[in-house]
Order: C-alpha cells, then sequence, then structure tokens
C-alpha cells in the first residue's frame, strides 16, 4: 500500500535518519580500519597471534591479543551461562507466578538494577566481592569476579526483555492452552516459551553484548593481568580494560594494535548482532507446538 500525501513527510524524515545512523556506523568502521592499518601491516595480523606475550611498546614489540581474547570470551561466557537461566527464571516468575502488585515492584527493582551505573557495581565489587573472593583463594581479582559482576549487570536486561516476550504471546494461546486443561508448567513449557523464543534468544544476545563491551566494572575486579586463565581464580585482562588502560599513552604501533583490539570487538559484535537476525528470521506468529499437536474430543 503506497503511503498517503500526508505521510511523506515523515516517510522521508525517517528515511533520512536511518541513512544517518548507517552512514554513522560505517564511519565509525573506516575509522577503527584506518587507525588500526598500520599494525595490520607491520609487524602483521600474524603476531597478534603467534608472539609471545604482549609488549607493544618495548624495544621489541611483542603484539599477542591471544590472552585478552580468552579472557573476554572466558568472562562472557560465564556471565552468560550464570545469568541466563536466573534472567529467563525471573522473567517467568514475574510473567506467570508472582501476584500483579509483587510483579509490578519486581520489574521495578530489575529496571533500577539495569540503570545503575557499570561503574557503581565494579566498586561494589572492588569494595565487596573481591575480599570474599581472596578469602577464598588470593587475589581475589579474578575471573570468578568479572564473571559475577558481569552476570549481575545484565541479569536485568535479560529478565526484562524476556518478559516483555512473554507478555507479547496472543492471549489466545493461553487461552487455548487452558481449554486443553494444561497445567501452568506445561502451558509455559509447551507454549509461551516457544512462542516467545526469538524474543528470548534476541535478549541474551543483546546481553551478551553488553558483557563483551563492558569496560570499568570488569577493569575494577579482573586483575589485569595479561596471561591465558587457568582457573576461575585466576587474574584475566579483557580486550575494553587493555584499551582503556594503555590508550592514554600508546603511540605508533602501540595506539595501531590497541585499534586492532577494537575491531577484533566489533567482529564479535557483529557476529552476534548476525545471530540475533537469522533468529529472528524464525516465524514468532507460529501455533505453539502444544496446541497444534493436541487432540480435542470429538461429541457425537
Amino acid at each position: 500500500m503506497s503511503p498517503s500525501r500526508t505521510d511523506l513527510p515523515l516517510l522521508w524524515t525517517l528515511r533520512a535518519l536511518a541513512a544517518l545512523a548507517g552512514a554513522i556506523t560505517l564511519l565509525i568502521v573506516a575509522f577503527l580500519i584506518l587507525e588500526a592499518w598500520p599494525a595490520l601491516q607491520t609487524p602483521g595480523l600474524s603476531h597478534f597471534l603467534t608472539d609471545a606475550s604482549w609488549f607493544p611498546a618495548s624495544t621489541t614489540p611483542q603484539f599477542n591479543l591471544i590472552p585478552m581474547v580468552a579472557g573476554t570470551l572466558a568472562a562472557t561466557l560465564g556471565a552468560m551461562l550464570l545469568a541466563t537461566p536466573l534472567g529467563i527464571a525471573a522473567a517467568l516468575f514475574s510473567r506467570f507466578y508472582a501476584p500483579p502488585a509483587i510483579a509490578s515492584w519486581f520489574r521495578r527493582l530489575l529496571e533500577l538494577l539495569a540503570g545503575i551505573p557499570s561503574v557503581v557495581y565494579g566498586f561494589w565489587g572492588l569494595v565487596v566481592l573481591t575480599p570474599l573472593i581472596r578469602q577464598w583463594a588470593p587475589p581475589g581479582q579474578s575471573l570468578l569476579a568479572a564473571i559475577l559482576i558481569l552476570s549481575l549487570m545484565i541479569l536485568p536486561t535479560i529478565a526484562l526483555l524476556s518478559e516483555t516476550a512473554l507478555r507479547s504471546i496472543p492471549r489466545a494461546y493461553l487461552q487455548g492452552a487452558a481449554a486443553l486443561g494444561l497445567s501452568r508448567w506445561a502451558t509455559i513449557r509447551g507454549v509461551a516459551l516457544p512462542a516467545a523464543h526469538c524474543g528470548i534468544m534476541s535478549s541474551i544476545l543483546l546481553a551478551a553484548g553488553r558483557a563483551i563491551g563492558e569496560t570499568m566494572a570488569v577493569l575494577m575486579v579482573a586483575g589485569n593481568i595479561v596471561k591465558v586463565p587457568d582457573s576461575l581464580f585466576a587474574p584475566v585482562r579483557t580486550l575494553t580494560a587493555n584499551i582503556a588502560l594503555e590508550l592514554g599513552y600508546a603511540l605508533d604501533g602501540h595506539r595501531a594494535a590497541l585499534f586492532v583490539s577494537g575491531l577484533i570487538l566489533l567482529a564479535l559484535i557483529v557476529l552476534l548482532v548476525s545471530m540475533s537476525d537469522w533468529i529472528m528470521r524464525d516465524d514468532p506468529g507460529t501455533a505453539p507446538e502444544a496446541l497444534t499437536q493436541a487432540q480435542v474430543p470429538q461429541h457425537g
């Protein structure tokens, strides 16, 4: 259906804003590539994988980014494994189990947690969490502390967006499940979760993107030692923390190497966005299996 004349100005305004957003994104990508290009030429991309360690400012520069990539992926994966089931459980509690008054206050609590600045999480982790871990296994500032802080930070994102996806399920689905005599858990497992799986998966990928890009909180609790973590109690340094710590004094090849770190982070985010797009291609309006396969008794 073609737009009416009154809608044309709005349509072209939206198109212009979309084009502007796309142009800004392309400019950011071009800027990263331009700044990283000297390091990609000399010493070359292979040195970021094969050098002995990360000493880009020394007389014999070394550019191994593997420890930072491993620390980033380990912290993100650990946080996702911890926060995902808790976030989905919180969404299910708010949507299906909590009384309306409690559900409303519970959502407000999650919104409050989602709005707390990351530096506050990092300060709390440094003052409270890392001393507790230190009593268990020194030094306290470790991969485990980073995982716990990131889990706390991304849990509200998963919970709030998953609950939104659950609330967007057509009421007819839930009414059909009730008419078939399904229990509450059977309705959740066979109707609600399959119908909302696209929104839930998108919330998980969005939370993963935030975990990968988090800087300040992780910098404060992870220990910032450049090595591949060999246990949960080992100090680690993530890509974002490495950029924040060294960009202020980096020059020439060292600076370009840090922009290579930015390109790696950008590649990880593009991968997550591609996964989200692939998931969202699935038809969210398909009737749940529990309803389509249910047999309704026939009366003569």
